[in-house]
């Protein structure tokens, strides 16, 4: 797969770890966040990480900052991106089950590593159930 991924100064640890994890399974990844501490703007990231998906270059988006909420609602603004701010695994699993999310927003300050770790691992490999679920989907967008 290929996988697009974004933080602000809030994640450069988790994206190490998630970029390992990842590359260790064979994924491609564009990486579009800091590696610092030094204080940026997520929207910066976001909206890069949600093009990506957007313009189909990535299957899917990572995006990272304090709160998860900020960047996610920044790739929200993207057509054809739906980000789900996800602090547990089940939620990255309905996330991708019932809502076909295709980013994944991680709250770093309030989860730790090994648990966004596995949120990845749970979003990347939980298919969309569609049936039901596929009519709520189609109206989320904006037409």
């Amino acid at each position: 797969m290929k996988i697009s991924i974004g933080n602000d100064h809030a994640g450069p640890d988790y994206k190490k770890a998630i970029v390992h994890y990842l590359e260790e399974k064979g994924h491609t990844i564009f990486n579009h966040g800091t590696d610092t501490f030094d204080s940026v703007d997520y929207p910066d990231f976001g909206h890069e990480v949600a093009y990506d998906v957007q313009m189909k270059k990535a299957d899917f988006g990572i995006v990272i900052c304090g709160s998860g909420n900020g960047i996610a609602m920044t790739a929200n603004k993207h057509q054809d991106v739906r980000a789900a701010l996800c602090w547990i695994k089940e939620i990255a699993e309905l996330a991708r089950q019932h809502n076909d999310a295709n980013v994944i927003s991680i709250p770093a300050r309030y989860t730790s590593i090994p648990q966004a770790v596995a949120m990845v691992e749970t979003f990347l490999t939980t298919a969309f159930e569609g049936g039901r679920h596929a009519n709520r989907v189609n109206k989320i967008a904006c037409k």
